[in-house]
């Protein structure tokens, strides 16, 4: 049977890098956002707004997706109008497509903010877990808009009758440009201007983070993960923490970071800098580095997002996640971690990203 593919929010980190191995695999691939990329050769792009159920209606008229994968999500001022707005995005996007009884299964990527908080508590006394986080733990007592966005896949394969996976990845490295959260390009970005300007690269985050054990989740293998579960049959109707098997201390993988950039690396020293607060005068240096060495982006907000990468690094508790339950189920995959940054700088020089 033909598989067809629903990439929701394919311009985004996971999202283009699963479509990319949807294609490659074989899948006919849509990749829907609001202004879809249109650089992936085989990728059929679909521009709608999943605020606005006509738009959506008359976009997805001719598709016929076998698998959907939910990867986007909007940021409010508000956890309360995350919760409105993205489960309204899910209900909107399920509700298109429920009349064409297609859809056979639907996998749905949050995070560790099931685990640890929304903005608005993350990470704070009274929500921290156990560590490492494992998918048996029970929800917060707090709101929490990946709550909400599951809620809505549960309510609409109950309607519908689809198989769905929820996917928790830890922190996703890999390529994009505009993405809300992307820790693995906003170092690179940092790393650039240290270098250029001749300031220290400068841990910003907590003692608890450069001390303590933790993983990441390299895009790619996030991307077969997904796949993965949803053509699975032991991995139905199940939520999977994702990441990328091997674990690190930041006191070790900073100075790596440091080397691969011929730059010296500045520890923690005491107290936690935020990256946000660095940054916070370097897009005109950037645009001057951008301009020197001829590079595709000008605009440092569209490649560096130092509040999400200072919320990473600078939290309390050393963070792992548990992957047993995947192992068990069959999938092995594993991704080394230091080369996840390597292959992801590697990519960002070769496009002309960085310097």
């Amino acid at each position: 049977m033909e598989k067809i593919a629903l990439v929701v929010g394919a311009s985004g980190i996971t999202g283009s890098n699963l479509a990319e191995k949807l294609i490659a695999e074989g899948w006919i691939t849509y990749g829907l956002a609001r202004n879809p990329q249109t650089e992936l050769a085989g990728l059929y792009p679909v521009a709608a707004d999943l605020l606005n159920p006509e738009s959506l209606s008359q976009s997805l008229a001719d598709i016929q997706p076998t698998h959907v994968y939910i990867t986007s999500w909007m940021r409010n001022e508000t956890e309360a109008e995350n919760i409105r707005v993205n489960s309204l995005m899910v209900r909107n996007l399920l509700n298109a497509l429920s009349p064409k009884k297609t859809v056979q299964h639907v996998a749905l990527v949050t995070g560790l903010k099931h685990y640890l908080g929304p903005f608005e508590a993350y990470a704070q006394a009274g929500t921290l877990p156990e560590t490492p986080v494992r998918e048996e733990h029970p929800r917060l007592d707090i709101e929490n808009f990946y709550y909400a966005q599951e809620d809505e896949v549960y309510a609409a394969a109950e309607r519908d009758g689809f198989t769905w996976s929820i996917h928790r990845p830890h922190s996703v490295i890999g390529k994009a440009v505009g993405n809300l959260m992307n820790m693995g390009t906003t170092l690179a970005v940092y790393a650039s201007i240290c270098k250029e300007t001749g300031r220290p690269f400068q841990f910003p985050g907590s003692a608890a983070q450069w001390n303590g054990l933790s993983d990441v989740t390299d895009a790619r293998l996030l991307a077969k993960h997904l796949i993965w579960a949803s053509t699975t049959d032991a991995a139905r109707n199940q939520a999977f923490n994702v990441a990328n098997g091997d674990v690190f201390r930041w006191s070790w993988l900073w100075k790596q970071l440091a080397g691969w950039f011929d730059i010296t690396p500045a520890g923690f020293d005491g107290s936690i800098q935020p990256l946000e607060t660095e940054m916070a005068a370097d897009a005109p240096i950037w645009k001057e580095i951008a301009a020197k060495y001829q590079l595709k982006e000008p605009d440092l907000n569209r490649l560096a997002s130092a509040w999400h990468t200072d919320l990473d690094l600078g939290r309390p508790i050393e963070v792992m996640t548990d992957m047993a339950k995947s192992r068990k189920l069959g999938f092995t995959v594993y991704q080394d971690t230091r080369e996840s940054f390597y292959d992801l700088f590697e990519k960002l020089r070769t496009e002309r990203l960085i310097p």
